[in-house]
């Protein structure tokens, strides 16, 4: 792609008034004709050289925040509005590029636009940024730009994109409360051992005595800390480093990702999301004129499970073969009765979109409502379990203090 320079410009709207701000274009009258997209008149412009010092942007590896599910579905639904609106796709994507809250997806949808710019589909510039546009997203444009509704594609897309958000939301609400409580006890306990439990061994070592089992355990493991703790330390960090770049690798999902769907409690609500996932992603992709094959293999890459994305390539390699999806589904355990059924039904009647829809809305409120009784049974017990926890620490501690006159003696 051609290097692009910064532009600082003063320019005048259609109403009249001078207004000032810098562009990015791959020459001076590359920055002139955008101006005159956005509507401006301009007066007068120049080179500035990008940000040096303290006023360079500064990326550090591992530490800079991608684009969002959130930034996306704004994208989306802005983008739709201005399209709607009569607004060309070249000028949408420059009042884009400048309103963004979000840097990365800013530098993005400047590349975008100068690849529109010099002829590129929008589709197919969104496809070498993979980073930032999922494939459900891209498809989905492109089915939008063949035939000619791009807006309502948009308008799904964003749809989608804030119910998954959603979605998200209201599982990290539920997790926040008992991970809190956990590195709460963590954090408690090894404290305890580092700090606390010492001195009250000094204590014990003085009076003399035999100690109780418990205490003596925990005299234990306050030794032991200290070369446990510097390896727990360094684990953590390794594996804080090694965790975001593997976890999405085929052979971690194909370990992790079974395992997470027969958790006791948990299992049953991933399973929904994953069915909720992949019924609003194949109703969307099938309202937006993708083929059935095609929606079948992006779904299964944007299901977030393995197991799901394994069951739905055989269903895609049944369906190939001339099978109706329902068929195959009913094969694949981790597809509910229920789902199989209204799919079937779906196909036999024609309304496919809709039954899915159906689908998708109703798994929803089962996660939510799901969310809402794991959040109100985790409570009770990370409140036992971290009383258990910490005051079992400190009925060991006190023990030989029960028993002081016999140590005294």
């Amino acid at each position: 792609m051609v290097a692009t320079l910064a532009y600082a410009y003063k320019a005048r709207n259609e109403a009249g008034k001078a207004v000032k701000g810098r562009l990015d274009a791959a020459s001076e009258s590359a920055a002139m004709a955008r101006l005159r997209t956005m509507g401006l008149s301009p007066i007068s412009m120049a080179v500035v050289q990008q940000g040096t010092g303290l006023s360079k942007e500064i990326n550090i590896p591992g530490f800079t925040k991608g684009v969002g599910l959130k930034d996306l579905a704004i994208m989306s639904r802005q983008m739709a509005t201005m399209i709607g609106a009569g607004l060309s796709l070249l000028r949408t994507l420059n009042i884009l590029a400048e309103q963004t809250e979000s840097k990365p997806l800013t530098k993005i949808l400047v590349a975008v636009r100068d690849d529109v710019e010099t002829g590129v589909s929008i589709s197919d510039s969104m496809a070498q940024h993979d980073e930032a546009f999922p494939p459900l997203m891209v498809n989905m444009v492109r089915a939008g730009e063949t035939g000619g509704f791009l807006e309502g594609a948009l308008d799904s897309i964003a749809e989608n994109f804030e119910k998954e958000v959603k979605l998200r939301g209201t599982i990290k609400s539920a997790m926040t409360y008992p991970v809190i409580v956990l590195i709460m006890s963590l954090v408690s306990v090894v404290a305890m051992l580092i700090f606390i439990v010492p001195v009250f061994e000094n204590m014990f070592t003085n009076l003399g005595g035999q100690l109780p089992l418990p205490t003596m355990l925990l005299v234990y493991l306050s030794r032991s800390m200290i070369y446990v703790a510097p390896i727990l330390v360094v684990i953590g960090i390794a594996f804080a480093i090694w965790w975001p770049r593997n976890k999405n690798t085929l052979a971690v999902r194909k370990f992790l990702d079974p395992l997470r769907l027969k958790l006791p409690v948990f299992g049953q609500l991933l399973k929904k999301i994953a069915v909720a996932r992949f019924s609003r992603n194949f109703a969307n992709m099938i309202g937006a004129g993708v083929p059935i094959l095609q929606a079948l293999h992006i779904v299964g890459e944007t299901s977030g499970n393995w197991v799901v994305e394994q069951a739905l390539v055989k269903v895609a390699d049944s369906v190939r073969q001339g099978h109706s999806i329902g068929g195959p589904l009913a094969q694949e355990p981790v597809f509910p009765n229920m789902v199989v059924q209204m799919i079937s039904v779906g196909e036999d009647s024609g309304s496919l979109e809709q039954m899915l829809n159906k689908i998708a809305d109703f798994y929803d409120q089962e996660v939510e409502s799901a969310t809402e009784q794991l959040t109100a049974m985790i409570e009770p017990l990370m409140v036992a379990f971290l009383g258990v926890v910490v005051g079992g620490m400190i009925v060991a501690l006190y023990l030989p203090i029960f028993n002081i006159s016999t140590l005294i003696k």
